[in-house]
């Protein structure tokens, strides 16, 4: 069958099941395996239940299950509409069966290794009942069985005794109400150190494990015994906040709110939490900085090593001198105009004289302000000096529109830095730089701050580094500010592109996005009786919205401007849930676009042939990475895997890696960062209040290369170009910079770059 995770109990079906309200338990032997996950442990199994006639369907989390294998399951009955009468179990305990028959089933399972049909069957003769009794406490006698010698016993011994280390760990983790799910997934990574692990100390899980959270942990460690204000509990509660707060984008957060926000969330008295920090710090999971006279600031250990390493890097960078022949500013200005045979603009001119003078330079500029002929002057420029030279972007779509327009090899910053999947480290950096003596990265708003300290690692002392980047642009998704922070220090060379060239004036995108940017709401009426490449529609109410939204997509858009409803038109939401969010519209557009009925159900998802996907996490075995587009060619239901083709090349999924899929008709309007597409199509409605924000909707705008439509209300647009007051992220590498090396800003001490290898975020 084409089962996979949570095609009974999660996904939608035209009629709801049915439940039965009350909670019962049942104990059965398992008589056959329909599906079971190796991901998550999800299983459809038939049992063979005490008292009922009928084979039991039950589903639920089960841990290696097994043909004869004995459970006691806990859970409530439900009639499916398509897949009929089943057992949903929240709780499945291994035991062992107590029949010579349930015995023989269990031996010869394959779950312990060693024993097969064959000796299941004469171990079970000559020992019956007693079976089990003989293997936990004198397995030795299992010479007396004809045929079995000393080694087949050595594995016997050992397989038993690991397995009993899984029911014991089962057994243990659902007597304190801890899902089989979770269970599985902690036997999973820890192996036969599990039960250990979790008895110890349940909150390592929630920082090694992917997939369980502080809060799962808390949990536990509460069903556990562990205080409420526990050293181990207020340590890793420290950690789980300053997370969550990193995934806001603050590289660091001001000590006195870190320990507010420590005792409200943990519910502690403010003297613990800073026990607890000190703690953690003398751990070195974290660093305390003196900022200011009077300003602490607590950052993560990598965010720390990273922001320092960045200052350092960079200086050291602007100090050193280049490894190409020097060349007078203005020599390089007219070579570049008589080769590329164009006239600069003035601040075109100062870009080029900068690039030929110093070291680090930042391009930065709005659409239609020439960033690309810049780059194609500064490698005109370095070519005539014969230098190596190396492009770089973010994201694979940047990466290839850079390409395209240089006509030079460009690629993203992963695999230019060859990220190694085997060590799980970049292979380029100090100690292997990168062959050039010219780097050019597009995009770089788009960097965090991790990303940027691994990529000024492998810079060569001597080279010359171009930032390019639209500073107005939404920051990184990961923590930081950098691109901005690089340009305020006023360490570095900058130059910002603000005249709009005549071609682009008659865009009406470029036009309108420089205005948002500016803080004027754009011209909202359209002229029916012309094309242009900008439209706004009314619609008030969400479910209006996103009825006209799928209608563009589909008919109007392909109809009137002749674009493919997959390739060339984007949605772009500012939130993921609600009417108007990414996964209500991907629902909705998928319905609309592809009635395909060869399909794939997954972790409450459906994957359909021709759907349009995107990669949500760098999978570098696969060499596909976080916001990576591509469509569904082929889907086998046999092995549960899906082909996708990316760009120019098909890639085989296989089930544990769908979890980083998903559908992508609509996407957040962070996760285009660093794309363009012909036609993109943005809700803008009030509903989505809270991320009204100018630089949400100008990054949304300038994403669309030929087509921008605006669907919603004027005061939601309104409320959105009017607010530039963006959420303040906690940073410190702008003053890094602004640190002459003799300031006391620039002397650090603590941590050593090596540290955040060892380290456990």
């Amino acid at each position: 069958m084409d089962l996979m995770h949570d095609d009974i109990t999660t996904l939608p079906s035209t009629q709801a099941p049915e439940c039965d309200a009350q909670e019962i338990e049942l104990v059965g032997e398992i008589e056959r395996i329909t599906f079971t996950s190796a991901t998550n442990g999800f299983t459809v199994a038939r049992l063979r239940v005490r008292g009922q006639r009928e084979l039991v369907c039950v589903v639920g989390a089960m841990l290696d299950p097994q043909p004869g294998q004995a459970l006691k399951v806990h859970g409530v009955w439900r009639n499916d509409p398509k897949y009929g009468r089943q057992f949903s179990a929240t709780q499945c305990w291994p035991i062992l069966p107590t029949t010579t028959d349930g015995i023989r089933l269990y031996l010869q399972s394959g779950l312990i290794k060693g024993v097969g049909q064959k000796y299941a069957d004469r171990i079970v003769k000559h020992f019956g009942d007693k079976t089990f009794e003989i293997l936990d406490q004198d397995p030795g006698k299992l010479a007396e069985v004809p045929g079995v010698k000393k080694k087949r016993i050595a594995l016997i011994q050992h397989s038993w005794a690991e397995h009993k280390e899984i029911r014991d760990l089962m057994i243990f983790l659902q007597s304190h109400g801890v899902s089989s799910s979770f269970a599985v997934r902690l036997y999973k990574f820890y192996g036969s150190q599990a039960l250990a692990v979790v008895k110890d100390n349940p909150y390592r899980t929630a920082m090694e494990v992917r997939g369980v959270g502080f809060l799962t942990a808390d949990a536990l460690a509460s069903k556990l015994g562990f205080a409420h204000d526990c050293d181990l509990r207020i340590e890793a509660g420290i950690l789980y906040v300053l997370n969550q707060l990193a995934e806001q984008g603050h590289v660091y957060y001001p000590q006195p709110e870190l320990i507010a926000k420590c005792v409200e969330i943990l519910g502690v008295e403010e003297g613990k939490v800073e026990v607890g920090l000190e703690a953690v710090a003398a751990a070195r999971r974290v660093r305390v900085e003196t900022l200011e006279a009077d300003r602490l600031g607590v950052y993560l250990a990598p965010f720390y090593i990273a922001e320092d390493g960045v200052a350092k890097l960079l200086r050291n960078l602007l100090a050193a001198p280049k490894t190409v022949r020097p060349i007078a500013p203005d020599k390089a200005v007219d070579m570049v105009q008589k080769e590329l045979g164009i006239e600069l603009a003035g601040r075109q001119i100062e870009a080029v004289r900068f690039a030929a003078a110093h070291k680090v330079l930042v391009v930065t500029g709005g659409p239609g302000t020439g960033k690309t002929t810049i780059i194609n002057a500064i490698l005109e420029l370095f070519a005539e000096l014969e230098a190596k030279v190396a492009l770089a972007a973010p994201t694979g779509r940047a990466a290839k529109r850079m390409c395209e327009a240089t006509g030079r090899e460009a690629k993203t910053i992963h695999r230019l830095l060859e990220f190694s999947p085997i060590e799980g480290d970049f292979k380029r950096g100090e100690s292997n730089p990168l062959d050039c003596s010219l780097l050019i990265v597009d995009e770089a708003s788009m960097i965090d701050i991790i990303l940027m300290y691994r990529l000024l690692k492998a810079v060569p002392i001597g080279a010359t580094l171009v930032l390019v980047g639209d500073v107005n642009q939404l920051p990184s998704v990961g923590p930081g500010n950098v691109l901005k922070d690089i340009i305020y220090s006023e360490a570095v060379p900058v130059v910002e592109l603000n005249e709009i060239f005549r071609q682009a004036r008659e865009s009406s995108i470029v036009v309108n996005a420089h205005a948002i940017n500016e803080g004027r709401v754009p011209y909202l009426e359209s002229e029916r009786d012309r094309l242009t490449d900008f439209y706004f529609i009314r619609r008030e109410e969400p479910e209006q919205a996103v009825d006209m939204i799928v209608d563009l997509v589909k008919n109007h858009i392909p109809r009137r401007f002749g674009f493919d409803p997959f390739d060339d038109i984007q949605v772009l939401t500012p939130m993921h849930k609600g009417e108007a969010g990414a996964v209500n519209l991907n629902l909705r557009l998928q319905e609309a676009l592809n009635p395909e009925t060869h399909l794939l159900k997954t972790g409450g998802r459906i994957f359909k042939l021709g759907d349009k996907v995107m990669q949500t996490r760098n999978n570098y075995d696969k060499d596909i990475f976080n916001g990576d587009i591509g469509r569904v060619k082929f889907i086998d239901l046999e092995d549960k895997k899906l082909t996708i083709r990316f760009d120019d090349r098909d890639v085989e999924l296989e089930e544990t890696e769908l979890e980083d899929i998903m559908p992508a008709y609509a996407i957040s309007i962070h996760k285009s960062q660093g794309s363009e597409y012909p036609a993109v199509v943005v809700p803008v409605l009030t509903q989505h209040f809270i991320l009204l924000q100018r630089n949400l909707i100008y990054t949304a705008v300038t994403r669309g290369k030929k087509l921008v439509v605006l669907v919603g209300t004027k005061r939601a647009l309104t409320i959105a170009v009017r607010n530039n007051a963006m959420q303040k992220r906690h940073t410190w590498l702008e003053q890094r910079l602004a640190a002459s090396p003799a300031d006391p800003l620039a002397r650090r001490r603590g941590l050593g770059a090596d540290d955040m290898q060892k380290l456990p975020f």
